[in-house]
């Protein structure tokens, strides 16, 4: 793959709608981007990104959640599939491409994933609550899903002002 620059994608931007191909080579240059995705996601104060978030439509999304007190969990994920959702929990997300935006969300509240790990080896996990949460937001990224297309029409019908101002700010 050619080197491109991984930058922060605004809502507005074309490529934040666009769905991601599959990740097959497990390389070098994958481990890269996945690092520099890590330090994009940091300096904003995100804890999940996705590869269309950085311009980059690749199947490929970078974790670091904080579980509870003492323990957190940092994953980069290729590929990653939900195998089996349980529960649901309604809860406040945001979106780094989305700044200063913040709504309630329905999610499945315990996953089954199935990812390859950046060595193309497959990992099988379980997830819940916030790391549930922060892969359903990063996989939908993926599918060019945002986070306010699971918004009621009223609620997102109030957002339009201020999503027209980040296209506007962050226009390409």
């Amino acid at each position: 793959m050619p080197s491109e620059e991984l930058a922060l994608r605004f809502y507005g931007d074309p490529v934040l709608r666009r769905k991601a191909s599959d990740v097959d080579t497990f390389d070098a240059s994958l481990a890269k981007r996945a690092e520099t995705m890590f330090e994009i996601m940091y300096e904003h104060d995100g804890i999940g990104l996705a590869g269309n978030q950085v311009g980059l439509l690749s199947r490929l999304i970078v974790l670091d959640v904080s579980l509870d007190d003492d323990h957190r969990v940092r994953m980069a994920l290729c590929n990653p599939r939900i195998l089996a959702r349980k529960g649901e929990d309604v809860a406040e997300e945001g979106c780094l491409s989305i700044p200063d935006v913040r709504s309630d969300v329905s999610r499945a509240d315990i996953l089954t994933v199935e990812a390859e790990g950046l060595d193309g080896k497959t990992i099988r996990f379980e997830a819940e609550g916030l790391l549930a949460r922060a892969i359903q937001h990063e996989i939908d990224h993926l599918d060019g899903v945002l986070f306010i297309d699971r918004l009621s029409a009223t609620r997102r019908k109030l957002l339009e002002g201020r999503l027209r101002e980040i296209a506007r700010e962050h226009s390409i």
